[in-house]
């Protein structure tokens, strides 16, 4: 089992994608992983042969421990046994179990008709670790979901078409009555859940909270962002401003681009950006590298590539590592206003709400202008309150004057 996060001692093979005696080659995705953050295909570092699987899908598995045995093109193996002895696996090949572990055997065999004839395959399926995932605890075969991706590759939201038209309501649109001992549902807990619960509760624990809340005065941004969406074949978004704004104030207030550590404050030298994605498995927050350095529109697109792929469960460790600052956007949702949790090691987490005609005085006189407001958290241990002060008052005026963050 690799490492596939940083300092990570286990993780869940979710599932493998070749049977036993399969071929491969270079760079094919083996198996499919699952960490505390993201699904993470292992690739062929060469080309090969799988020989045998010694970990089943969906068992939680100690990073190191042995969990196939593979063979390079063109070996022959002759006693898998006497393999697996020389690596110090102590199984059984036959039974594909531990020795001395009793395997279940299951149910019955119960001799049903033979099914009906599959359509002709066609070939290669190509699909995301997700839509594989919930296929599979669906019972249904990639070869049968029209894929609408690149290269007919097969997504979550083709698999959950599938799923809603095998479970189409009656005609009418009744729904069966539950009996009265039926007065709840529940969800397992995914590793994303668990971990999002363990990562927040220890932020809430061990990172004394305080918060600052300011107003921005969003017209320019409103108009600039409509000015660039006229002519750019990307769109940007209100929350791709923010972002901007975010990394320009990091610019100018150095000392909140810091996460604390038990030895020392640390500062990274480039000014990366977490930016929060609601996914069906949980929010998680990938991380924009360099931001200062990108376009807007260059942001805009790369934030929805992220996007995109975290909500297919096809995310890189390393895309959700680092950055000492998180934005959470909950203004697409009418939400005027909250206050974030600290994302861990974050210093920062910068909560927006809805943009708002409100009235507002100018030069004297009551007006109609558009507000934004915004609730910054900070952690105490890494950031004095002049410091968060100072930044927000930053921001403020690069969110209200948003052509000095794009420049």
């Amino acid at each position: 089992m690799p490492e596939v996060a940083a300092a990570a001692t286990e993780a869940v093979l979710t599932e493998w994608l070749l049977a036993e005696g399969a071929a491969f080659s270079a760079g094919d995705a083996l198996a499919t992983v699952e960490t505390e953050k993201a699904l993470v295909d292992i690739e062929a570092d060469a080309d090969g042969r799988l020989l045998k699987l010694l970990v089943p899908g969906g068992k939680l598995t100690d990073v190191g421990a042995p969990i196939a045995v593979l063979a390079a093109v063109g070996e022959e193996v002759t006693d898998l046994g006497e393999v697996l002895a020389s690596l110090g696996i102590d199984q059984d090949p036959g039974s594909g179990a531990p020795v001395g572990q009793e395997v279940d055997p299951g149910p019955p065999v119960v001799e049903e008709p033979a099914p009906p004839p599959r359509p002709a395959q066609r070939g290669r399926v190509f699909s995301s670790p997700l839509a594989r995932k919930i296929a599979k605890e669906a019972g249904l075969a990639l070869e049968d979901i029209p894929g609408s991706g690149p290269r007919n590759r097969v997504l979550r939201r083709d698999v959950e078409a599938v799923i809603a038209s095998r479970v189409a309501p009656p005609a009418g649109g009744e729904r069966p009555e539950r009996s009265a001992p039926d007065g709840y549902d529940e969800v397992p807990h995914t590793r994303v859940r668990k971990a999002i619960a363990s990562r927040l509760q220890q932020s809430k624990r061990e990172a004394p909270h305080f918060y600052l809340r300011a107003t921005v005065r969003a017209d320019r941004m409103m108009a600039i962002r409509a000015e660039i969406n006229e002519t750019s074949s990307i769109r940007v978004s209100l929350n791709d401003l923010v972002l901007k704004a975010v990394a320009a104030a990091h610019v100018r207030v150095p000392e909140m681009n810091a996460t604390w550590t038990d030895d020392a404050v640390r500062r990274p030298h480039a000014v990366d950006v977490a930016v929060a994605v609601a996914t069906e498995r949980g929010l998680v927050t990938p991380v924009i590298r360099d931001v200062p350095a990108l376009t807007v529109t260059a942001l805009a697109a790369r934030v929805q590539e992220l996007a995109a792929r975290a909500r297919e469960g096809r995310l890189k460790q390393d895309e959700l590592e680092g950055g000492t600052i998180s934005v959470t956007n909950l203004g697409m949702y009418g939400v005027e206003e909250f206050a974030a949790i600290i994302n861990p090691p974050h210093a920062a987490i910068l909560a927006v709400g809805a943009v708002r005609d409100e009235p507002v005085v100018e030069a004297g006189s009551l007006a109609v202008g558009k507000t934004l407001r915004v609730t910054l958290s900070v952690d105490h241990r890494p950031v004095d309150g002049v410091v968060a002060a100072q930044w927000l008052a930053a921001f403020v005026e690069l969110a209200e004057h948003p052509a000095r963050a794009l420049a």
